[in-house]
């Protein structure tokens, strides 16, 4: 398959970065702008990433099609995007990128290639790849050797297997950490701010426990701005527990801590305008005072 002309859906932050990464290849990057939101907008024009307007037209001129979205929205971007590959009568390849459960991930491969184009399952693993942080794109499904073009020297490309659902997989069972973890300790450090012992328990950390802190800490001033997305990823992450037979509850609880973030006045923040001066404990203290 020769790759020429990529579709990236759609250019938020992640979105953007890789778009950033295939222009670096070579390769001309487009997306469908129509109905987005004006920061969708405002990061595709500061990539330069030309916008088709509508679907159907990205289906027609674009060999790959990259689907980078909020994961709650993943199976309703794969039936309107079926719909125009139907319309254009073409036969792209479309990539989920999605932080989504194998099971959501079949259920996509299924919507895509019933209308005769391929389908692969990815897993984009954070950073986002831009002003020389790495990123990495994990990916799986017969053929899937043909991403390894994507590669550049911020962004790794590696093929898992032939198995639809092992990309998504290996990013739900990684993401339990990132986001199960980062949820149980931020909801400690609110209760600790509430009962007026937070620097005392800070103070009693052993050190195992103190880098566990500190890594969660480092990681809240840009988490409210994306908690809205990490509510749907974190019942991805339950869906793929409980369908191996794991209790879905405790990541569930997870899902509510993030709902009660985005709630708040730096959860309606995005990743551009949010206040860059308010650290992690500032983050804390903020959401100690918001009501649950």
């Amino acid at each position: 398959m020769t790759i020429q002309s990529i579709g990236v859906m759609s250019p938020g932050s992640m979105g953007q970065a890789i778009a950033q990464q295939l222009k670096r290849n070579g390769f001309a990057v487009h997306t469908a702008l129509d109905g987005r939101s004006e920061r969708s907008r405002a990061l595709a024009a500061e990539a330069g990433i030309n916008d088709l307007g509508t679907l159907d037209r990205l289906a027609a001129q674009c060999d790959v099609i990259l689907s980078i979205m909020n994961p709650g929205a993943a199976l309703e971007f794969a039936q309107a995007m079926a719909a125009a590959i139907r319309r254009a009568g073409t036969q792209p390849l479309v990539v989920d990128c999605n932080a989504i459960a194998p099971t959501t991930m079949q259920a996509v491969h299924e919507i895509i290639t019933a209308t005769g184009a391929r389908c692969l399952d990815a897993g984009m693993f954070s950073p986002p790849p831009r002003d020389g942080a790495h990123g990495r794109l994990f990916v799986s499904g017969p053929g899937a050797e043909v991403l390894n073009v994507f590669a550049t020297a911020d962004l790794s490309v590696r093929v898992l297997n032939d198995r639809i659902g092992a990309a998504s997989a290996l990013k739900m069972c990684d993401a339990v950490i990132s986001k199960g973890v980062t949820a149980l300790v931020l909801q400690m450090l609110i209760a600790a701010q509430r009962y007026g012992v937070a620097q005392e328990l800070e103070d009693q950390l052993t050190p195992a426990r103190q880098k566990i802190h500190d890594v969660v800490i480092d990681a809240l001033p840009i988490m409210p701005s994306k908690s809205y997305r990490w509510v749907p990823e974190v019942l991805e992450i339950a869906k793929t527990l409980e369908a191996v037979g794991m209790t879905p509850r405790m990541i569930e609880g997870a899902a509510e801590v993030y709902e009660f973030v985005a709630a708040t006045k730096l959860g309606r923040e995005t990743p551009e305008t949010r206040d860059r001066s308010l650290d992690g404990r500032g983050v804390v203290q903020q959401l100690a005072g918001e009501p649950w």
